[in-house]
Order: C-alpha cells, then structure tokens, then sequence
C-alpha cells in the first residue's frame, strides 16, 4: 500500500496540468483534488481547464484534424497499431491506476487497458477496410457509389467508471476513420485520462499531429458547456446517465450535430426452471458485484422461475457471504470501493426505497469501516433484496451493488416485467430450450441492444456494437460498424456516357 510506483511510473503526482493538445497546457483553472476511493487520500491535484484553454485545444484538434483526413487510412491505421504497442509496454501501470482510481479490482483495471488494445488492434484492420457501396443507376452509362469520408474532431465525454476503455472505443475508430479528438474525461477520474494521454500523445508526437489526442479536464460549466455546443464538432460522443444524455442530446441536436450516447441502463438476468444453476451464479456474482455494480452492464434485477427460486436464493445467499470487500489492488479481493461518499448515500436511500415499498433485505447493505490503511475508503457490503415487479425503485438505476430477486411464473411474465423498465442496455437468459432461447432474441424478445444466452449481463466483447436502446441513449460504439458514426456518408454518380438523361424518366427542356 506504501509504494505507488505506477503512479510515478505514469508521472501522476503533485499538481498536473488539466489540458494537452500537442503539448501540456499551463491551465488557468482552480486546483482539482482526487483522491482515491480506495483510501479516501489524495493522490494528486489538477489545475483544471478553462474556456480559453479548450479553445486553444479546439482549434488545435481542428487543424490536426485537417491534416490528418488526407492521410490514406491505413496509414492511420500504423500509427494506431503504434499506439496499441505502447499501451501494451503501459499494461500493468495503467491497469493499476485505473484500478486506485476508479476503486474496481485490480484484474479489472488490467481487463480495461486490455480492452482499449484490443480496440486498437480492431481499429488496425478496419483501416483497410471502411467499405462502401456500389449501386446499380436508372440511368445509362452511370455509376453511383456511397463513400464514407472523415467527418471532423470527435467530443467525447467520458464517465469514471470506464476511465480508459470507453475513451479508447471512440479513439481509436475516430482516428482511423480521420477524425480528431477532443476529451472531456469525469472530475472522478482525471488521472486516468492524463496517465492514457502520456502513453498515447509520444506516438502522435512523432508524426507531428500531437493535437489528434486533445485532452481537455474541466468543470461541466467551463469546458462541458462549450464543448457540446461547438460547432466544428460535428459529433459529440457521450457516456453517462440518462439525465445526462437527455441536456446532451437536446443541446448537440439544437445545433444539428450528431449526439452518440451510452447511457443508464437496468439490466435483468431471465433464470428458468431448467437453467444450468452453477452457470447462472458464476454470472450473476460477476454481473452484479464486479465494479461493485458500477457497471452500465451491471445486473440489477433477477427474473427467477419459482420452482427453483429457494434454491438459487440459497446459493446466492452463500456466494455473496464469501464475497471478499477490500483493498482493489490486493489478488484476493473480488470487490472494491464505491466511488465516492454520495454513491454510498444514493445505495442506503435505494435499500431503504426497496423496504418502503415491501422490498425484503436478504443479505448486505451495510457501510463498511474498514481499518488501517483502508480507513476513509468507500466500502460497503453487496446487497441481495428480495423484490416483486410493483416496486417503483426496481425500475430505476442505482449505482451500487444491489441485486433486486424477483419471482415469476412463467416465461412470458418474465419478458413482460423485463422489457418495462425505461432502459434497454443489456439482457441475459439462464435455459436450455432452443425454442425459448430464441424467442428471446427475436422481435417480440429482449427488447435491449444485447441479448444474451447462458452467460451475463456484464462483460462484451469489443467485436460487437456496443449500446442500448430506450433511454439508454440507441448510441452503439466499439466493434461491428459502429465506425460509421465517426463518418459522413456521400453517395455520388458519375456520367461517363455522351448524354445527360434525368433520374425518374423526366424530360425537361
């Protein structure tokens, strides 16, 4: 606990500047304290950005911006596998700052860092792709095609809990597609966003476009403001709540930008009477504890058949009595800290919610005081309620470690009382029937942008398209062709004949 030498392998210590376009910014802003979550110490202060700081890293990223569109894509897509490189010799002093943090285990700040590799090399092998279409034309002797072109610099909005991975989602498709981008990262975990920058900016230096990663740390008034509503940003890519998006998404569409948003989401696990009931716990745990359920993805609600609810109950009640709450950089703790003093108030005003409203507290729940070097820290015990489908607060979010258990009937009541929340992120089914599964994944299904069979809510791979529908924002970012949204569309036709017919048969003249 004494020696923090990835901070200093990573620079993160005193007071450090809160803005990087090209080169690190003296900001003007007042000093920024972040303490860990973990301990509840400070492990290092940032003078946050100003509006004329992030206007001197706008117009940074714009000019980067213009430069680098005309670079043919995979030659972006090198200097993203270079990036992809560094960030593999950074692995484990990242992983690590992640995890001091943003307080989630120390295999998940590693899993994070490795996610934003894997992105990069994702992104390596779309450079040489960015298909378009050719289609056939009504008219003689004319070909149409639809192109995809670099749209401009990219705003992206971070949130604390996936300090590193989320930003490297957009980044590294935004950069092969020949975007720019401008980052606002969370005030709770700025570290993060400047430990990545130093990593990355060395590779982006070296081609003379060190502007392409532009990292601008501010207050939502000074720099979020004017960030969402710049117009030589044309998207602004946004992951927070729901109330979040909505301000975003009002603003950003106010100036005809385009908004990419990853929002709440309230996530349920489907278990039926013949579902692999060691399978399902091993999910569930993960689901609902990992990040100690600070997870867009985390499992919050479980849909269990009645003829196996006592004793899926019980095994669930023995797994979470086991669940280690400690130290996130020690090997053997399964959960961390949440990330602040609020989110352990927003937890006991849920719990409390739940039992108003006939809600039965099963397990958990507590705050936690642990001692010695962990005092101060923000620790609490998951929590397992048992829950019925009136319940008001079972439709909100809460981000904390509570698992709502709730009975049902049949399948067809479990798909009515899932797809009633507001949110649409992600979904799971716990069955061996083919027919069933099925169902579930199809139109009259899961009404969320991932279904699952046989394995969590929590956990996607970067290959897929990642978002939610509902007020979960319909944003999809990371694999399949979400790279779209870091491009414009142009369809155009090319004459090659000796006449000039109109489109639809129209003769004019």
């Amino acid at each position: 606990m004494s020696t923090m030498d990835f901070l200093k392998e990573l620079g993160i210590e005193g007071t450090l500047p809160g803005a990087y376009c090209g080169t690190w910014l003296e900001t003007n802003g007042e000093v920024h304290t972040v303490s860990s979550p973990a301990t509840g110490k400070e492990i290092a202060k940032v003078r946050l950005a100003t509006k004329s700081d992030y206007e001197r890293c706008a117009q940074a990223a714009h000019e980067a911006f213009l430069r680098w569109r005309s670079l043919p894509a995979p030659q972006r897509g090198e200097v993203v596998r270079k990036i992809g490189l560094a960030l593999r010799d950074k692995k484990e002093a990242l992983g690590r700052i992640v995890t001091w943090e943003s307080g989630k285990i120390i295999e998940e700040g590693r899993g994070e860092v490795q996610e934003a590799i894997d992105i990069a090399d994702f992104a390596l092998g779309l450079s040489r792709q960015l298909y378009g279409l050719t289609i056939k034309s009504e008219r003689p002797q004319h070909h149409m095609r639809e192109t995809w072109h670099p749209i401009g610099p990219i705003g992206v909005i971070t949130a604390f809990n996936f300090p590193a991975a989320v930003w490297a989602w957009n980044a590294m498709l935004a950069l092969v597609c020949g975007d720019s981008l401008i980052w606002k990262p969370s005030l709770k975990a700025p570290l993060t966003a400047i430990a990545m920058t130093r990593v990355v900016a060395p590779v982006l230096e070296a081609e003379g476009l060190g502007a392409l990663a532009t990292l601008v740390i501010g207050t939502d008034k000074e720099v979020g403001e004017t960030l969402i509503r710049d117009k030589r940003l044309p998207v602004i890519s946004a992951t927070g709540s729901c109330r979040m998006g909505r301000y975003v998404g009002k603003v950003v569409a106010e100036r005809l930008g385009r908004s990419l948003l990853e929002l709440g989401g309230n996530n349920a696990v489907i278990v039926l009477e013949d579902a692999d009931l060691d399978m399902a716990l091993r999910a569930i745990l993960f689901g609902a504890v990992g990040t100690a359920g600070q997870r867009c993805t985390s499992t919050r609600r479980l849909l269990v058949h009645k003829k196996i609810l006592p004793a899926l109950r019980e095994r669930l009640l023995k797994a979470y009595a086991s669940v280690p709450v400690g130290n996130p950089l020690d090997a053997g703790t399964l959960m961390g800290p949440l990330i602040d003093e609020d989110a352990v108030q927003q937890m006991q005003r849920a719990i409390q919610a739940a039992k108003d409203q006939g809600g039965e507290l099963l397990f958990g729940g507590q705050v936690l005081q642990l001692e010695g070097p962990l005092k101060g820290g923000h620790y609490v015990e998951p929590c397992l309620i048992a829950a019925h489908k009136n319940m008001s607060i079972v439709h909100e979010e809460t981000f904390a470690p509570i698992l709502y258990l709730i009975p049902i009937e049949s399948f067809e009541e479990a798909m009515e009382i899932h797809n009633s929340v507001p949110q649409g992120l992600s979904s799971a089914l716990f069955t061996n029937d083919l027919r069933v599964a099925e169902t579930f994944l199809s139109e009259t299904g899961s009404d969320c942008g991932i279904a699952n069979i046989n394995l969590g809510t929590s956990g996607a791979e970067i290959g897929g398209a990642f978002g939610g529908e509902k007020d979960t924002g319909g944003g999809r970012e990371s694999g399949s062709d979400a790279w779209k949204a870091y491009m414009r569309r142009q369809t155009s036709t090319v004459n090659y004949g000796s006449e000039l017919p109109l489109a639809q048969g129209i003769h004019f003249g």
